[in-house]
């Protein structure tokens, strides 16, 4: 009986640890669900970063102010073109496709996506007065981590979370994240040093895949006076965007 016991036990142990593995060698896969390139009639910027080509959508040539949009870890920038350019037509609306994404070359990290928002963020200031920051989902965290290093004028973030690790935690909580996992995305950190004298923060009430605890834990590490909080009721981590409210509520944050 003892050596059946100790057989199980074992069994398990070499279940975990396999399991524990594979998450560990492709934890990028689970984190990163890059795009194709999606045909569009909307302009494009390249812009040659570490050696690798990121293409930009570009929106509303030649306005004085800008806006930065990071998008989701599943999402085609491209399907939001369109909206961009009837929403914000006092903008010029630069849509990033990450690393892997939309035609651009590489592979997506959070070293890459952060240097990558640095260096488009620093090639397009010069021909723009304020530049105002959006990111959804995992762009939230590329945002907030751009608002840390540059001078931002608005920052929205859709659908964010705390840490990426806290999320990982959750999903996955019997193995210890904080040791698997090598992109953290620790938005609570970037928060300090905010450079945008307001934020909006737009939450989806019934967000599976990012429950809404991780935003409200975010909020905590801004100065309250300056961030806005809005619930889009009977909506999901991916159909936030479908609600009425939805840019209704950028517009009137961000004009």
């Amino acid at each position: 009986m003892k050596k059946m016991f100790f057989s199980v036990i074992a069994s398990i142990l070499m279940i975990y640890f396999l399991v524990g593995l594979l998450l560990y060698l492709f934890q990028n896969s689970l984190i990163y669900y890059p795009t194709p390139l999606v045909k569009h009639a909307f302009t494009e910027k390249i812009f040659m970063n570490d050696d690798e080509t990121i293409r930009v959508i570009t929106l509303n040539e030649g306005k004085k102010n800008a806006i930065v949009y990071f998008g989701g870890n599943a999402e085609s920038v491209a399907h939001s073109a369109e909206v961009f350019f009837d929403k914000f037509p006092e903008y010029t609306v630069y849509l990033v496709n990450y690393r892997g994404y939309g035609g651009s070359s590489g592979t997506p990290t959070q070293a890459g996506l952060f240097n990558d928002a640095i260096y488009i963020y620093d090639n397009i200031k010069k021909d723009h007065q304020h530049i105002i920051a959006i990111g959804r989902s995992l762009g939230s965290a590329v945002a907030v981590y751009l608002a840390s290093q540059r001078e931002i004028e608005k920052l929205v973030l859709i659908t964010p979370f705390d840490t990426l690790q806290s999320v990982a935690q959750e999903q996955y909580p019997i193995f210890p994240m904080s040791f698997f996992l090598k992109d953290k995305y620790r938005s609570v950190e970037y928060v300090e040093k905010n450079s945008a004298k307001k934020t909006l923060m737009l939450i989806a009430q019934d967000d599976k895949i990012i429950p809404a605890s991780h935003a409200y834990t975010l909020a905590k590490y801004f100065v309250q006076n300056d961030l806005t909080i809005k619930v889009i009721e009977g909506k999901g981590h991916n159909t936030i965007s479908s609600d009425k409210s939805y840019y209704t509520l950028l517009k009137e944050f961000i004009d």
